[in-house]
């Protein structure tokens, strides 16, 4: 980055938030300057760690634990801001400063890591931790410190140190130029079509994809694009199998296009600079490494959780295809059922065995309402209300803020949604935060923020959301709930600070009030007549829950076995590619059925290290979440007041502050088997 002008952090607007309700004034600076203001926040926090570090004063909580902890203020400021943008609405000014600034910052963070003077005094409290009088709390965060050095390198010798930070660096550089290269292959496709080109398109897909191709400037046709929001839609209804051909080949072969933007390289190279990571830290894998503070704990609990899941999702599968294969010879066809069939004749059979496709269920599915369910239920559970405030400019002009406030009135924090699809914005749906909240020192309020990927309806008209959506915005929406919520005195374990293992279970536990009965009927509306969705589509909605169980279990357990195949290897597999295409082979994988997340677009794994050798933990929490509503079905009242109340307590209020087993027990009395969790998933 380039040298300029001094910064003053003190007054500048990426760091001293002046904006409405505390937030930054998204008005008040151009992209050119998160550079020189990265450059002065790093050195401001490199100054504080220096001076922690030599520090004459005894190490002591405050002076030094608590010191760590709030130093780098202005450096967290900047960051949140940035790499919102990088996620939600990126160019090329930001890209390239990503680059720059993610190897920048993973320099940065190794430097605090391995600072012998600052370890030296970490490692001084924690010697004496049992002499000191700590809180729970308190003991937990200086042993969470103390093992994070450990594991940043803190133990190891110079030349050791050394080549640790250049790993993390080139890492860091890596993980951006991997969703950079995702991002370039999603936003630079678009199928564009005709009005004769969408049999079997459903009116509101068809209006999807017409603002789609707008956006894109071809007024009056219709545009495919690799958003899972239209894509997955058109492979499930189009009736031309070439098009769903096109649409899925290019779907499921981003990153793997050639060129620039081909992620080969950059897969092989991740792959081989993490096993060596681990091995320099003294493990045997960089699964063993990132499995070693989770609740898993090694890379074979893994492998017992997820392989009788994977049997019985493959024989499951198997009798699905059969069926499609039934219907696909009714219509005529005399081709076997190829992965771009799948979802269109699986939308068949829905409509066979239940008399009803989804499609019938959009119109009830409007935007406004299933967020104002989701409103409904926070409050219901934890009191929670919501009031949206207009003209508050943030990253992009969709995003919509909201005061979240107790059930005295007080205000607890903000929330920000940004829900449409857009080509500056990554795939997914991801929540995060502009500020966590904790008590510490003067303490912050969380200011936490959702992002989607919905198909924008054409101005005046509704979103319109499908059931799998609707589940997202409910998954998001846990998320942030654990943020908001989140009532601890450290920042390090404040919110969705837990094991990665742990951080799905808030989320996908919320996704059950979604499909209760009176959210259902005071919330699921026509978008035309405002009535309620009929008894009889809401009957055949719960009958098809765990409809085509076995390809959506297929999709996602292969995705998680492959990520902790490529982790678990002694020595990283040269072509990563050729790697998955075996471990598929060797897993017997149907040969109709992709992975979810094919490793050339594996953003999770790739796109950063948040969850290398952890995609599993989507499943391990969905162990927690089947049996943590039960708690709510077993007492007769989904909205039960003391379960919501111990749930809010030990759950969603509770961080990082306990291990994650302990938490559960609290909640529930004991910790779950899988024989819930397979029951919802349709697998018993």
């Amino acid at each position: 980055m380039q040298k300029s002008t001094p910064i003053d952090l003190a007054t500048h607007p990426l760091t001293t938030w002046t904006g409405p309700q505390g937030l930054p004034d998204f008005t008040a600076f151009d992209d050119a300057a998160f550079g020189p203001v990265f450059e002065a926040a790093l050195a401001a926090h490199e100054a504080e760690i220096e001076r922690i570090a030599r520090n004459p004063e005894d190490p002591d909580v405050e002076n030094t634990l608590a010191a760590l902890e709030l130093a780098g203020e202005a450096l967290s400021r900047v960051s949140a801001i940035f790499w919102c943008r990088a996620g939600a609405h990126t160019n090329e000014t930001i890209q390239t400063l990503e680059r720059e600034i993610s190897p920048r910052m993973a320099r940065h963070v190794s430097s605090i890591f391995m600072n012998e003077a600052l370890f030296a005094r970490i490692d001084r409290l924690y010697e004496n931790r049992e002499a000191l009088g700590l809180d729970a709390e308190t003991e937990r965060v200086l042993e969470k410190t103390w093992k994070r050095f450990v594991r940043g390198g803190a133990q190891l010798g110079a030349e050791d140190k050394e080549r640790l930070g250049a790993i993390n660096e080139e890492l860091a550089g890596l993980g951006a130029q991997f969703g950079q290269n995702v991002l370039a292959d999603e936003s630079g496709w678009a199928l564009l079509l005709d009005e004769g080109d969408l049999d079997g398109v459903s009116d509101a897909l068809k209006s999807a994809m017409a603002e789609a191709a707008e956006i894109r400037g071809e007024k009056g046709r219709f545009a495919v694009t690799l958003s899972r929001s239209i894509a997955e839609p058109f492979l499930a209804s189009s009736k031309r199998r070439d098009l769903r051909e096109k649409v899925f080949t290019a779907f499921t072969k981003r990153g793997e296009n050639g060129g620039d933007t081909d992620n080969g390289d950059v897969i092989a190279k991740t792959l081989a600079l993490r096993s060596e990571k681990a091995k320099l830290l003294g493990y045997t894998s960089y699964a063993a490494l990132k499995l070693d503070d989770t609740m898993a704990k090694t890379p074979e609990a893994v492998q017992e959780l997820l392989q009788p899941v994977w049997d019985k999702a493959r024989e499951k599968a198997a009798e699905d295809e059969r069926e499609l294969e039934r219907l696909a010879v009714e219509e005529g066809q005399n081709h076997s059922i190829a992965p771009w069939d799948w979802r269109y004749y699986a939308e068949k059979r829905r409509a066979e065995r239940f008399a009803f496709d989804e499609s019938a269920l959009k119109p009830y599915l409007t935007l406004d309402n299933i967020i104002a369910a989701s409103f409904d239920v926070a409050n219901r559970l934890f009191g929670l209300t919501f009031e949206e405030v207009e003209d508050v400019p943030a990253w992009h002009e969709d995003v919509r803020t909201f005061i979240v406030r107790n059930g005295d009135g007080t205000k607890r924090g903000l929330f920000m949604a940004d829900y449409f699809n857009r080509p500056s914005k990554r795939s997914g749906a991801w929540m995060s935060a502009l500020q966590s909240g904790y008590r510490l020192g003067a303490g912050k309020m969380p200011v936490i923020y959702n992002v989607m990927n919905f198909a924008k309806p054409p101005k005046g008209r509704p979103a319109l959301l499908s059931v799998d959506e609707a589940r997202t915005l409910f998954h998001e929406f846990g998320h942030a709930l654990h943020g908001l919520l989140s009532d601890v005195t450290w920042p390090s374990i404040s919110g969705t600070s837990v094991s990665r293992d742990f951080v799905e279970l808030p989320s996908q536990l919320f996704e059950h009030w979604f499909t209760v009965p009176e959210v259902l009927q005071k919330f699921a509306l026509h978008h035309e007549t405002g009535e309620p969705m009929p008894n009889s589509l809401v009957e055949k909605m719960r009958a098809a829950r765990t409809f085509d169980a076995g390809f959506a279990t297929v999709e996602f357990t292969a995705s998680a076995l492959v990520d902790m195949a490529f982790h678990s290897q002694a020595e990283a597999p040269k072509d990563p590619l050729r790697f998955e295409a075996e471990t598929l082979e060797k897993l017997q994988m149907p040969k109709a059925i992709a992975m979810r997340h094919r490793t050339p677009h594996f953003l999770h794994v790739f796109a950063g290290d948040g969850y290398s050798a952890g995609y599993y933990s989507y499943m391990w929490s969905e162990v927690l979440d089947a049996d943590a509503f039960r708690a709510f079905e077993e007492r007769g009242d989904p909205f039960d007041p003391e379960t919501a109340e111990k749930l809010r307590r030990h759950i969603y209020s509770a961080g990082g502050s306990a291990d994650p087993e302990e938490l559960y027990k609290a909640f529930r009395g004991r910790m779950p088997t899988p024989e819930a969790m397979m029951e919802k998933k349709g697998l018993a």
